[in-house]
């Protein structure tokens, strides 16, 4: 994303800098004592989403996004705010207690704007057209994002949080210029589209592109200048766990055999494990690490985050054979399942950041309280977790991480690893059941499509590492809900609905992600409905989603009426970008049906950000797998025969980053085709679709593959 677009006019350099929000003052939060009446209610009571609902008895008179809000500023010829969250955000919470519930300030907003609140989770839309704008003109970004707007949406001015006394002063500020000089205001707001429209501008190559291996080499190694060789991730901080750029260089290590790159990898991923940024007592991880070791967690756990974290952590197993991978998949898998799934078998979007009216609170623990639960098993548990007298964060409390290997402290304890190993499983039981019984985090109880496929794909990576069919059976439910309410017979999603009348549509990321979630599917079940469904929603977003002139998907469906400007979202942050998961779809699509017209246009993409990928990978490090599938020689597995799944979930637990295909039966799939021999069970290794005689045996195809397994410890 680029920043700092230099307007030069009095507007960006006269309101104060906005704060991330990681620094400020947390005092005068106030909220309505118990059994008190809300004494206001506002347009957004009628909402489905928890975060709105949150607002909707805020003194401010809030609008949701609509045609309503924009045409009342029209009328009345005022700025628009719009002010974007989500459930999970701490400092989301924090600016509404010290600003949104302040009568006073309140007034001032109503009097000036008409003032918008959305969800940035249901309409990531509109979330990724004033973060560019904020971004433009302050060179960062974050939740809560304010973002300031003429009567017709376009935007001129905005932030993040705002503590309350600065606030008032640019609403202040924001106002008197509105009203002295709107035309500077409308100056503003030309140019910053502007710069948003060339930002947003895709350059295809009018020649092939020739993707080169030293070229993708020199990309690594560039990268690698910013690699935290103490601590894992990137240097400095905060730190985000950013999956895809752990699978692209597990990927890459896999076909260059650079075990550096592996090194690196598995230091990242053993330093988040017993970093305070998971949760050494219930699984799962935080949205990230507030300092440069991983400790100090902003404590929302998010779904996405969770569910991408499935894949790294079986993938890296795979590759190592690493216990603690395993102990962390199965843990965020029992997270999952107690504090994020429905019923129905889908899975909520996130827990809060705070609980009881505090940051963490259900999160860490104080010496005196653990010493009272755990006994005579306290004094090793509180040591391997970095427990303190006085506390290892604030006001005497303690954040659970690891700093020392467990057979070093077991040896100083006189025991041996297994039985500290034991003591400290019977102590996080313990506590588990103790937490339990506190204040929990408020949950945001909205299903998203492309959040859930997510958690489709990392449980199936999951049953490829391990093998265990409770992932596959997750995998499974989670998959036949989304068909049954978020799909229909056209090929038409929902992101988000509460009935057959209130919905949100989809976006591209939920027919991309939803669409690969499809396709892995049948790579572990062999079963090809699934496939055909991948198919089905890939030819919907083709038809509604595809700008043939940008060689790109648009990130909302074409003909959708909306103030926002067209969208192609191209950059890999924490989440891969809808457009690289969709060219993914496209290529594996492409190789299963032999549909040349898809990996034409996966190579169309793939060449238009190629430049960007070696220039800036770990951002297009989505993109990168996908670059790395031209270069290298691409390999497809054919099994068929009565046995088929039960070699291919053998072969699963190798990691093997290529096409899989197969069948119990004879199948008309092009890979499939002819392959089938009765009484059989046979494997084919083939490339480009050019194959080695058969096998019966993985070992004897993993062979033809040149790879030689890890031995099961």
């Amino acid at each position: 994303m680029k920043s700092g677009i230099g307007f030069g006019i009095l507007l960006v350099t006269m309101l104060l800098g906005s704060c991330s929000g990681q620094n400020q003052n947390k005092n005068n939060m106030k909220s309505l004592k118990n059994g008190e009446k809300f004494p206001y209610t506002n347009n957004l009571i009628h909402e489905t989403s928890p975060y709105l609902l949150q607002h909707a008895h805020n003194p401010v008179d809030w609008y949701p996004w609509g045609k309503e809000a924009f045409e009342k500023a029209e009328k009345e010829n005022k700025l628009v705010l719009v002010s974007i969250g989500y459930s999970a955000c701490h400092w989301c919470h924090v600016m509404e207690h010290e600003s949104f519930e302040d009568t006073a300030v309140a007034r001032i907003m109503n009097e000036n704007f008409i003032c918008i609140k959305v969800d940035r989770e249901q309409r990531p839309d509109v979330d990724h057209q004033y973060m560019e704008a904020v971004q433009l003109l302050t060179g960062r970004g974050g939740w809560p994002l304010n973002c300031f707007t003429l009567p017709n949406g376009k935007p001129v001015w905005g932030g993040t949080y705002f503590p309350r006394n600065q606030w008032i002063s640019v609403l202040k500020q924001l106002s008197e210029l509105y009203k002295k000089d709107p035309q500077k205001m409308q100056e503003q707001a030309e140019m910053l589209s502007e710069g948003i429209r060339k930002n947003n501008l895709v350059q295809v190559p009018k020649e092939k592109t020739v993707f080169k291996e030293q070229q993708m080499k020199d990309a690594v190694k560039a990268w690698g200048k910013h690699f935290d060789k103490k601590w894992g991730g990137a240097m400095g901080s905060p730190k985000f766990p950013m999956p895809s750029t752990y699978l692209f260089l597990m990927n890459q290590y896999f076909h260059t055999h650079k075990s550096d790159l592996l090194s690196y990898v598995t230091l990242s991923l053993d330093k988040m494990a017993m970093g305070g940024i998971y949760d050494q007592i219930g699984g799962g991880f935080a949205r990230y690490s507030t300092d440069s070791k991983w400790k100090v967690p902003h404590f929302e756990k998010m779904l996405y985050d969770n569910a991408q974290l499935l894949s790294v952590y079986s993938k890296a197993y795979k590759l190592t054979h690493n216990k603690l991978y395993k102990r962390v998949v199965y843990e965020t898998l029992d997270f999952l399942k107690r504090d994020l799934q429905n019923s129905k078998g889908a899975f909520y979007a996130s827990l809060d950041a705070d609980s009881d009216g505090k940051e963490g609170a259900f999160y860490v623990w104080k010496k005196q309280e653990l010493d009272e639960l755990l006994g005579k098993e306290a004094p090793l548990f509180e040591e391997y977790y970095s427990v303190t007298p006085n506390g290892n964060w604030e006001n005497g409390e303690n954040i659970l991480y690891v700093r020392q290997p467990l057979s070093l402290l077991a040896k100083k304890m006189g025991i041996t690893k297994q039985e500290a190993d034991k003591q400290l499983s019977s102590a996080r039981e313990i506590l588990l059941k103790a937490r339990e019984k506190r204040v929990h985090p408020s949950t945001d109880t909205k299903v998203l499509t492309s959040w859930n496929a997510m958690t489709i794909t990392g449980l199936l990576d999951a049953y490829g590492a391990f093998g265990d069919t409770v992932f596959l059976n997750s995998a499974l439910e989670t998959a036949q809900y989304l068909v049954k309410n978020r799909m229909n017979e056209e090929g038409k999603l929902w992101r988000s609905r509460k009935n057959k009348t209130e919905f949100i549509p989809a976006f591209l990321d939920d027919y991309a992600f939803l669409s690969g979630a499809f396709i892995h599917l049948y790579r572990f079940t062999f079963d090809e409905k699934w496939l055909q469904l991948a198919q089905k929603l890939t030819r919907y977003a083709t038809d509604h989603f595809y700008n043939k002139q940008a060689g790109f998907y648009n990130y909302s469906e074409l003909k959708r009426e909306s103030i926002i400007q067209p969208k192609y979202e191209i950059t890999d942050n924490v989440i891969p970008s809808s457009n690289a998961e969709m060219a993914s779809v496209l290529y594996n699509l492409g190789s299963y049906f032999d549909n040349k017209e898809y990996m034409h246009k996966a190579e169309i993409m793939a060449s238009a950000v190629y430049p960007d990928v070696i220039k800036n990978l770990p951002f297009f490090s989505k993109w990168g797998l996908l670059v790395n599938r031209f270069i290298f020689p691409e390999r497809e597995v054919v099994i068929t025969g009565k046995k088929a799944l039960e070699k291919n979930r053998i072969l699963s637990m190798t990691y093997l980053p290529y096409i899989i295909a197969g069948s119990e039966t004879p199948s008309n799939l092009p890979l499939l085709q002819d392959r089938y021999v009765k009484g059989k069970t046979l494997i084919y290794v083939c490339e480009n679709k050019t194959c080695n005689l058969p096998v019966d045996a993985v070992k004897q195809a993993l062979q033809q593959l040149g790879i030689t397994p890890l031995k099961t410890n």
